[in-house]
C-alpha cells in the first residue's frame, strides 16, 4: 500500500518528476551514418578530377573567408571545422589569423589542403560531432558546408562555445532546407508513380528558422543570420547526381534506399526536365546557403538597456530624429 498524500504533495512530486524527466530524457536521433560520410569523402578526395566538383564549396568558402576579413581584429588561434580540401583555409590571410587548425573527418581531404601564403596552419583528423579543444582556447571557429551532416547540432554548438574564449566568434555556412528541392520533388513524384510510396532519396536539411534557436541554445549571442541561393544549371538530372557524388554530398541517412530502380530514375529525370527546365537548355538545381555569425558572451560586449530605463516617449520620436531647425531652408 502507498501512503496517502495530500493533493499539494502529490502535485509537487509530479512536477519534480516531470522536471527530472525533461532534463535527462532528450535522446539524440542519429539520422546520418558518419562512417558512410567518411567513406564518401575519402572516395571523392581520391578522384583524379576532384577539383572539378569544388565549385560550390570553393565559392562559399571564399565568402566565409571574406567575412572573417570584415572583422577588424587579428585572431591568434582559429579552427576550420569540417575543412574538407581547405575551402576556407586556402583563402584565409596570415595577417588576419596567426594560427589555424583544419579539422575534418577525412584524412585524404586534409592531406590536400594547401593553405594561403604566410598562413601558419596544421591539420588534425577529427569527427565534427566530437569537437574537442581546450576550454577558452580559441578566438575563432569557422565551418563551411559541413555541419548539415551532424546528428546533434545543439551539442556541437555547445562544444564550440566552450572552446571559444569570451568574445570569440563562430562563423559558419550550411545548406538550408530549400536545397535541392527540385531533385527531392522529382524523386518523390517518381516513387509515387512507380512504387506507390515515398523514400528519403535526399537528406533532410536544417531550416533557417531553427538555426538561430539552436545557436541560442548553444550559448551564443549577437547573432547574425542571412541566406543566399545558388541556382546552377545542369544538362539533366543525371549530371547533377554525378556532381553530388563528386562533392561527397551523396545521401548518408541511415534510412536511405540502398537501390533505386532504373525505371524510377528515368521517370524522375523526365519529371525533373518537365517541371524545372531552364529557359536556355537543361535543368536547374537550387542550393540554399545559410550564413551565420555568433559570439560567445563577454562583459565588454554591448548590453541591452534595462527595461523601463528609456527617457524618450515613442510619440516624441519624430522630434528626436528631426531636431527643430534642422530642415532644408528655402
Amino acid at each position: 500500500m502507498f501512503p496517502l498524500l495530500s493533493k499539494t504533495a502529490r502535485a509537487g512530486s509530479v512536477v519534480l518528476r516531470q522536471q527530472q524527466h525533461r532534463q535527462y530524457c532528450t535522446p539524440v536521433v542519429n539520422i546520418f551514418d558518419r562512417n558512410v560520410k567518411r567513406l564518401q569523402r575519402e572516395r571523392a578526395a581520391r578522384r583524379d578530377d576532384v577539383e572539378l566538383y569544388d565549385y560550390i564549396k570553393e565559392e562559399v568558402g571564399y565568402r566565409l573567408a571574406d567575412r572573417i576579413f570584415d572583422i577588424k581584429r587579428q585572431f591568434t588561434n582559429a579552427v576550420d571545422l569540417g575543412a574538407g580540401r581547405g575551402y576556407v583555409t586556402n583563402h584565409v590571410l596570415g595577417e588576419t589569423v596567426q594560427k589555424l587548425t583544419a579539422v575534418d573527418l577525412s584524412p585524404a581531404m586534409l592531406s590536400q589542403i594547401k593553405g594561403s601564403p604566410g598562413l601558419d596552419f596544421s591539420i588534425r583528423e577529427m569527427d565534427e560531432e566530437r569537437f574537442q579543444f581546450e576550454d577558452d582556447s580559441l578566438d575563432l571557429v569557422v565551418s563551411s558546408l559541413s555541419m548539415h551532416w551532424i546528428n546533434d547540432l545543439p551539442a556541437c554548438f555547445r562544444a564550440v562555445n566552450r572552446a571559444l574564449k569570451p568574445d570569440g566568434v563562430f562563423i559558419g555556412a550550411m545548406f538550408g532546407g530549400d536545397t535541392l528541392y527540385e531533385l527531392r520533388s522529382a524523386l518523390q513524384l517518381a516513387d509515387q508513380e512507380r512504387k506507390g510510396g515515398l523514400a528519403p532519396h535526399v537528406s533532410p536539411f536544417t531550416q533557417i528558422r531553427d538555426v538561430g534557436m539552436l545557436l541560442n541554445r548553444g550559448g551564443f549571442t549577437m547573432l547574425t543570420i542571412d541566406t543566399d541561393e545558388l541556382v546552377i544549371g545542369y544538362p539533366s538530372m543525371y549530371e547533377l547526381m554525378f556532381d553530388l557524388q563528386g562533392m561527397a554530398e551523396s545521401n548518408a541517412a541511415f534510412n536511405r534506399p540502398v537501390h533505386v530502380g532504373r525505371d524510377t530514375l528515368m521517370a524522375a529525370a523526365a519529371i525533373y526536365k518537365d517541371m524545372y527546365a531552364r529557359k536556355e537548355e537543361g535543368v536547374q538545381a537550387t542550393f540554399q546557403i545559410i550564413f551565420f555569425v555568433g559570439w560567445k558572451p563577454c562583459a565588454s560586449q554591448p548590453q541591452p538597456a534595462e527595461r523601463g530605463s528609456g527617457t524618450v516617449s515613442l510619440k516624441d520620436l519624430g522630434k528626436v530624429m528631426t531636431p527643430t531647425g534642422s530642415g532644408c531652408k528655402k
